[in-house]
């Protein structure tokens, strides 16, 4: 199910599509997780620092780093003000420039599908986290119909344009993403679903929103600009306008979490 590699770019283009998306989740899951104040956290893939920002907010940490292999997203994410203190490096969540035992706590927030060996990303999660450690993760369910833009992905698909998906989208299953803790050796591995609505205005605003992401550009592209605005007019039919023209569009993720063998 795999296909062109999607990468991420544009740190503005991604916090307009999916930053926005990330923090409403990423606050349901921090209040999962729960954690005590003081930690040292790596934030790994974190692009534009949407979830980086989450955690300088609010959870007191005693120090964070965010690493990502995209530069401008890097860019962006030393721009945000709630960020301020957190330290942006550049590198791969499958070698993590760090020690082993650096870190208190590890997240991936919407990246271990992208990883293209997910279990090698997890082992450097386990790797760079002290003995007891917290190793999370939350990511979309792709394969489960819960990506943010379901109803364009799946009109792709009824016009036989597959729509690009991660290299290791399997993982977005919650079944593999427990197995992927519970192969890497992590105690109290425990996994939760999370869903979260996005109101946008109208139709053209959601409908912009999503269009512009690095992930979608790939199908349409593909399709042309005639198919495009088939659909376009498929994609607005099949969501329900409230009486003001607004949308409310859900999305749902699986997280997981463990720690690090004491």
């Amino acid at each position: 199910m795999t296909g062109p590699v999607i990468s991420f770019s544009d740190g503005a283009a991604y916090e307009s599509y999916m930053g926005v998306w990330s923090r409403m989740v990423g606050e349901v899951f921090l209040d999962w997780l729960d954690p005590r104040p003081g930690l040292r956290w790596v934030d790994i893939g974190c692009g534009n620092g949407a979830f980086t920002e989450l955690l300088m907010q609010r959870c007191a940490p005693a120090g964070v780093h965010g690493i990502d292999p995209s530069e401008p997203q890097l860019s962006f994410a030393r721009t945000r003000p709630g960020a301020a203190g957190a330290v942006f490096d550049k590198g791969d969540a499958m070698a993590l420039p760090y020690p082993d035992h650096a870190f208190d706590a590890a997240a991936m927030a919407l990246v271990l599908f992208f990883v293209p060996d997910a279990a090698k990303g997890v082992a450097e999660m386990k790797r760079v986290v002290k003995p007891g450690g917290i190793v999370a993760a939350y990511v979309w369910d792709v394969l489960g119909g819960g990506l943010p833009v379901e109803p364009l992905d799946d009109t792709m698909r009824s016009m036989g344009y597959p729509p690009a998906y991660p290299p290791s989208v399997a993982v977005s299953q919650m079944d593999n993403l427990v197995a992927a803790w519970t192969e890497a050796g992590f105690d109290a591995v425990q996994s939760r679903a999370f869903t979260a609505e996005r109101r946008f205005d109208d139709f053209d605003i959601f409908w912009n929103t999503a269009a512009s992401s690095d992930r979608c550009q790939i199908t349409l592209r593909a399709m042309g600009p005639d198919k495009v605005e088939i659909l376009k007019h498929k994609v607005r039919a099949r969501i329900p306008a409230a009486a003001d023209g607004s949308l409310t569009m859900t999305a749902r993720a699986n997280a997981v979490s463990g720690r690090a063998p004491a």
